[in-house]
């Protein structure tokens, strides 16, 4: 167990979800003028809603992506909400989507200093180059994540396809950090 408890907070889940049909992304702006649809600059249209504060994508393929959501849970709201909406505008939906959870991401804090020089040697699968970059690149093997360390402890995790898997990598950072004196507790 780690001295100090990490702080650990989701910032964004993006999620993907599937209609399995096509969707005439003209008849959704007929229907609800405040989305954005400019074909000649992107494909898709940006629907956002206000609760949960999110924007999500949507391709005439049927495909959807939604970002900004807090939890997994809230993400999986935000696209049935969506699909709802579309409902309610008059587009012709069936079935239900296959949502899935593409990426969490989470920032952080370890609570302590981080040598990162030395941390990049002992830790393997890490990258440190502070003339590039300030951050220390970690990629965790299990759970599959890419963690960014910086030297005053402070972090951000991405690649997460499951909310615990957030906390466990950085509880599982913290402690490989420990256990190798890399990390310096006021």
């Amino acid at each position: 167990m780690p001295k100090t408890k990490a702080q650990v907070s989701i910032e964004n889940v993006v999620a993907s979800a599937t209609l399995n049909q096509k969707v005439d992304l003209n008849s959704v702006v007929k229907g609800y003028p405040g989305v954005e649809y400019r074909p000649e600059q992107f494909p898709g249209l940006v629907f956002r809603l206000k609760r949960p504060k999110t924007a999500t994508l949507i391709f005439s393929s049927g495909k959807m992506v939604c970002t900004g959501a807090k939890s997994e849970k809230e993400a999986k709201r935000a696209v049935l909400k969506v699909i709802k909406e579309l409902k309610k505008g008059g587009i012709i939906i069936i079935g239900k989507p296959d949502v899935k959870i593409q990426n969490i991401v989470a920032s952080g804090g370890l609570g302590g200093m981080i040598d990162l020089e030395k941390a990049a040697y002992s830790l393997g699968r890490a990258m440190y180059e502070p003339e590039q970059f300030p951050g220390l690149i970690y990629r965790m093997e299990e759970p599959k994540v890419v963690i960014l360390l910086f030297a005053s402890g402070k972090l951000v995790c991405t690649g997460a396809k499951k909310e615990p898997d957030s906390y466990d990598a950085v509880e599982k950072l913290q402690v490989l950090l420990e256990e190798a004196n890399l990390i310096y507790y006021e």
